[in-house]
């Protein structure tokens, strides 16, 4: 499948862009392939420079306003200084590589309600830069994500909605400034002492940290509230064969937990937010946004997705 879309970059008469994606479907730690033709204008052109950058819509809360935003959190220069003559064509191949800890849009071949993610081509002409051309990309899980997922399925978890939150969790190792939760309403065998989970993945080349917030049901006296665990899972271990076993032992330990969480971390000094505390381990404020392991991250952009890519998907099993 491909993508394209024709943008006049600078007004009538201007140099073009078009980007295509040789397959817009990808994964954490692959690549994004394809090409960036360009069309030259009326008249000669100097390029500056040709960027490809990862953008993706975050939840940003702050002084009690939670409000969304699309933030770029990885770019690639694939062209520097060059000249486009009148109606010149020009085709610039490129291998994007893909962050570990890129956000999962697809699952079981469906949009996760809630998502976006997009490609967006920058061209920079005497210091006039246009960032109209996006293209849609789909992340699907990695295998160890797949089996984690559908232990879920299996133990009668039910998809609720995905979301970014901007900040970062206490305790793992995190290079984007923002963190991914995928809700689920409660199995029925856990109504009795959860309403629902999040899970977050935090991934890196040698393997995954699960991290799982269970909203536990208050009782007739006590109200309810968060309780949180933590697991590292490496890659090879994906082709384990007893993922709802473990996943059934991670709830019920996490469950179980609360006190000591409670203990060490403080109360609400853990969680994600939504109006609970500042988030998985105290939040960073916004400072924390910037280069970090090698990614420009943290650009916060008026425009919004155009077309498809500002539709959220329902998540059907």
């Amino acid at each position: 499948m491909v993508f394209k879309k024709m943008m006049s970059a600078f007004g009538v008469g201007g140099p073009s862009v078009d980007t295509v994606l040789t397959n817009p479907n990808t994964r954490p730690g692959l690549t994004l392939e394809g090409q960036v033709n360009l069309l030259g204008g009326d008249a000669s052109a100097n390029i500056e420079q040709v960027v490809l950058s990862l953008v993706t819509r975050v939840e940003i809360e702050g002084h009690d306003t939670e409000y969304s935003g699309i933030m770029e959190f990885h770019r690639m220069v694939v062209s520097g200084p060059l000249q486009l003559a009148p109606k010149q064509q020009l085709a610039i191949p490129f291998q994007l590589p893909v962050p570990w800890e890129t956000p999962i849009t697809d699952v079981y071949g469906q949009r996760l309600r809630g998502m976006t993610m997009g490609l967006r081509t920058e061209l920079a002409v005497a210091r006039a830069v246009d960032k109209s051309d996006l293209d849609q990309v789909a992340v699907h899980p990695l295998p160890v994500h797949e089996r984690i997922l559908d232990a879920f399925h299996q133990l009668g978890f039910r998809f609720k909605n995905a979301d970014l939150e901007r900040g970062r969790i206490h305790g793992v190792q995190q290079t984007l400034p923002f963190y991914q939760e995928i809700e689920f309403f409660a199995a029925p065998q856990y109504a009795q002492t959860i309403t629902e989970v999040e899970l977050t993945f935090v991934t890196s080349q040698r393997g995954v940290d699960v991290v799982l917030e269970c909203d536990k049901r208050g009782g007739f006296l006590s109200a309810g509230h968060d309780v949180f665990g933590r697991y590292h899972v490496p890659h090879t271990d994906a082709a384990r064969s007893d993922w709802v076993q473990i996943v059934d032992g991670w709830l019920r330990e996490t469950t179980s937990r609360y006190g000591s969480l409670r203990a060490n971390y403080g109360h609400g000094g853990y969680g994600h937010g939504h109006g609970r505390g500042s988030g998985i381990g105290g939040m960073v404020a916004a400072g924390a946004l910037g280069v970090a392991g090698g990614m420009l991250a943290g650009e916060l952009i008026e425009d919004a997705f155009e077309g498809d890519l500002g539709e959220d998907f329902g998540f059907d099993e």
